[in-house]
C-alpha cells in the first residue's frame, strides 16, 4: 500500500503519523521526493481500512500495490534512485539519477602490473569505476576461477593508485569479510536467487550489483532485488546482462527492452553488461550506445591490454584503446540524452 502525503505537511506531523500506521503491524518507507513525501507500508495490508486513510486531513490518495515487490516498486519512489560512491581521490561517483556510470576493468585480476595498468587506463579514458575478478565462478571445474585473496588485495593496490572505487564479485558469504574495502560488491547470474546471500547483503552497508539470472524475468529480478532492500540496503544497482536463448552466435542475448521496462517498474538504477551479453568485442561498443539510447544509467565493460593471452573472457574484451574511443562516444550519447558521465 502507498500513501501520498499532502504537500506542505510538516515532517513531525508526518512521523507522528507513520509511527500510529507501524501499531497496526506494517513498515512504513520514507520516500521523500522533489514536491511530495510517499509511505510505503509493507507487510499484511489487508486489514488497514484504505478509505479511512484517503479520508484522513494528511491524505492526498492510497494506492494499493499489486506487485510483489514493494521497495523496489517506482509507485513507492517515484524519483529515480541514485546510488553515490566516493573515491580514494576525493571525487564522488554516481549510478542513477541522471548520472551515467562507467565501470571497466578486466574480467580477472592476473598480475599487479596489469590490473594497476588497466586501472590507470580505464581512469585516464574517464571511466568511474574499476571492475575485476578475484573469485570467478566458471562453468568448467578446470577453467581459472581467479587469484581469491590475493586478487582482491591487488585490487585494493590498484584502487590506491588510482582512487577509483571498485567492484567485484562475491560468491561465499564466509568470504565477505574479506570485501571490507571493496566499494560495490556484484552478485553474479548464478547467485541472483541465492536468497540465503541475498539476505546476508540486505545487513551489508554496501552497494550491491544485481546481475539478472539467465533465464530470470523482471519480475524474478526485481524480487531479488527486493531481498535485499528488506534487510535495510536500498542501494541495489541492477544489471542487464544478457540472457540465454535459442541462438548460438552470441554468447548471450541481450534484452534491450529490460531497460525501459525496469525503468518503468522501478526506481533502481540500470545498467548493460555489453561484454557477457555478447561475448565479442567487437560488439561491445554498438550494444553501448544502444544501452544509453534506451535509457540505461550505466555500463560495465571488460578492459585488457592484451585480451588474446587473457586468463578470462579474453574474446569479449575490449583493449583500453578501444575502450577511449568507446568514452568519447559514450560522452556524446549521454549528452545527448540528458545524463552526465560520473
Amino acid at each position: 500500500m502507498i500513501i501520498a502525503i499532502k504537500q506542505g505537511v510538516p515532517e513531525e506531523k508526518i512521523r507522528l503519523f507513520a509511527a500510529n500506521l507501524e501499531k497496526q503491524g506494517v513498515q512504513v518507507h520514507f520516500s521523500e521526493g522533489v514536491s511530495q513525501t510517499v509511505l510505503g507500508l509493507v507487510g499484511d495490508t489487508a486489514d488497514i481500512d484504505a478509505d479511512a486513510l484517503s479520508a484522513h486531513h494528511l491524505v492526498e490518495k492510497v494506492i494499493r500495490v499489486q506487485e510483489p515487490y514493494k521497495r523496489a516498486n517506482r509507485k513507492v519512489r517515484p524519483d529515480d534512485t541514485s546510488v553515490s560512491i566516493a573515491g580514494r581521490d576525493g571525487a564522488v561517483h554516481r549510478i542513477g539519477g541522471g548520472f551515467f556510470g562507467v565501470i571497466a576493468g578486466p574480467c580477472s585480476v592476473e598480475t599487479q602490473e596489469q590490473i594497476v595498468s588497466i586501472a590507470q587506463a580505464v581512469k585516464k579514458a574517464g571511466a568511474g569505476f574499476l571492475r575485476g575478478g578475484a573469485f570467478k565462478p566458471r562453468t568448467s571445474p578446470y577453467s581459472f576461477h581467479g587469484l581469491g585473496a590475493k586478487g582482491l588485495d591487488l585490487l585494493l593496490e590498484a584502487k590506491k593508485a588510482t582512487g577509483l572505487p571498485i567492484v567485484t564479485e562475491l560468491m561465499d558469504m564466509q568470504r565477505l569479510d574479506l570485501f571490507n574495502d571493496v566499494d560495490v560488491i556484484q552478485v553474479g547470474a548464478r547467485n541472483m536467487q541465492n536468497f540465503s546471500m541475498l539476505k546476508e547483503l540486505g545487513r551489508c552497508k554496501k552497494p550491491i550489483l544485481l546481475k539478472r539470472g539467465y533465464a530470470a524475468t523482471f519480475t524474478e529480478l526485481l524480487m531479488a532485488a527486493e531481498y535485499i532492500m528488506a534487510g535495510g540496503n536500498n542501494d541495489v544497482i541492477l544489471c542487464e546482462r544478457g540472457i540465454r536463448t535459442f541462438e548460438t552466435y552470441t554468447r548471450n542475448t541481450l534484452d534491450i527492452s529490460a531497460i525501459p521496462a525496469l525503468k518503468r517498474q522501478s526506481h533502481l538504477p540500470v545498467i548493460v553488461d555489453p561484454s557477457h551479453a555478447a561475448g565479442l568485442s567487437w560488439m561491445v561498443p554498438a550494444l553501448s550506445k544502444a544501452a544509453v539510447a534506451a535509457g540505461a544509467d550505466g555500463v560495465i565493460v571488460e578492459v585488457h591490454d592484451n585480451p588474446e593471452k587473457a586468463l578470462c573472457d579474453g574474446e569479449q574484451s575490449i583493449t583500453p584503446a578501444a575502450f577511449a574511443e568507446l568514452m568519447k562516444t559514450l560522452e556524446k550519447y549521454t549528452e545527448l540524452e540528458g545524463k552526465r558521465l560520473a
